[in-house]
């Protein structure tokens, strides 16, 4: 290696087994540096040199320095290859639960909106939509959607217009979803299961307008997690009854008949055409624990018996015979 002016020597880097600067070949790939007075520096070494004393790599030596191709390129998509490995999925899933408790952690009383993103503002469950977000935030409840348009927007509109705090939870999907121009805290995610983590730990409740195929996910989620007592129970609530109609009549007539759930199981949805009555059993749920509230249910309206009442349960020891 020669010496140049400063009494420094010149970087010597090695590419498959050759000495970058005279081509000799080497036992393995590194870079070392002659610093003056016979002191070496290794850098992808385990100890260096300095001084006169071994000194161990530094931590931000190790994170810091990185393989790189032999020639200067721009760009070196394989040097990423390892942030699409599992383990490294892992770790970016649970920086996004981080992510996400963090953003919310400071939210108090909440409720979370669901319906159709497809419903724009002509619809007339749009306005509805709007109307609930404003009542839920002058009764003190933040609103929570999924950030993107249709009914989220509409609920996130009502809760912005009315002073309150409207949150947004979007999610990346294949055709973008854009955040809708109403939120005051948007939250982004890549997994729908972070995301829907987050609905229901910082939620005191669901309504659940008209939608599609992710409506009726998020309302089979809640019931799951209610009815096998993984959460608290609190109030699910269908808005428009003409809508659920007919699933509600095959949860009677085929799951019920067929002896699949039981009675009991319906007291965890409540079935409304009334805004303002969504709006008190949220209220009325939140500051009783739901502890009357069963009484605007679907079970109650077939007689069954009360939230936690053995009687009628195949195991009583299960949640309301699940």
């Amino acid at each position: 290696m020669t010496e140049n002016s400063n009494g420094r020597g010149n970087f010597k880097r090695s590419a498959a087994g050759q000495s970058a600067g005279s081509g000799e070949d080497t036992a393995s790939e590194e870079k070392t540096q002659e610093l003056g007075s016979g002191l070496t520096w290794n850098p992808n070494g385990p100890v260096r040199k300095l001084l006169g004393r071994s000194v161990g790599c530094t931590e931000d030596e190790q994170l810091l320095n990185r393989s790189v191709p032999a020639e200067p390129l721009p760009e070196a998509p394989e040097l990423g290859a390892f942030t699409h490995t599992d383990s490294w999925r892992v770790l970016r899933i649970q920086g996004e639960f981080v992510h996400g408790i963090n953003a919310l952690a400071e939210v108090g009383a909440a409720v979370s909106v669901f319906g159709s993103a497809r419903f724009g503002d002509s619809h007339p469950m749009y306005e509805k939509a709007r109307q609930l977000g404003r009542l839920l935030a002058e009764a003190g409840f933040a609103v929570i959607t999924g950030g993107g348009p249709g009914i989220m927007e509409a609920a996130n509109r009502g809760a912005h217009e009315a002073g309150g705090l409207s949150i947004g939870c979007n999610i990346e999907l294949p055709f973008e979803q854009v955040s809708n121009e109403y939120l005051d805290l948007s939250v982004n995610f890549r997994y729908f299961f972070v995301r829907k983590t987050m609905f229901v730990k910082y939620s005191e409740g669901f309504v659940i307008f008209p939608g599609g195929i992710g409506t009726l996910d998020e309302l089979f989620e809640a019931l799951t997690l209610v009815q096998t007592r993984k959460i608290s129970r609190f109030p699910i609530i269908l808005y428009n009854s003409s809508y659920w109609k007919g699933l509600l009549e095959w949860i009677e007539n085929t799951q019920l008949a067929s002896g699949a759930i039981s009675p009991e199981d319906l007291n965890l949805l409540i079935l409304t055409d009334s805004i303002d009555e969504v709006r008190d059993a949220i209220v009325e749920c939140y500051k009783t624990r739901c502890w009357d509230t069963w009484k605007r249910s679907y079970g109650a309206r077939m007689n069954a018996d009360p939230p936690g009442a053995p009687a009628t349960a195949p195991d009583p020891s299960k949640a309301d015979a699940q």
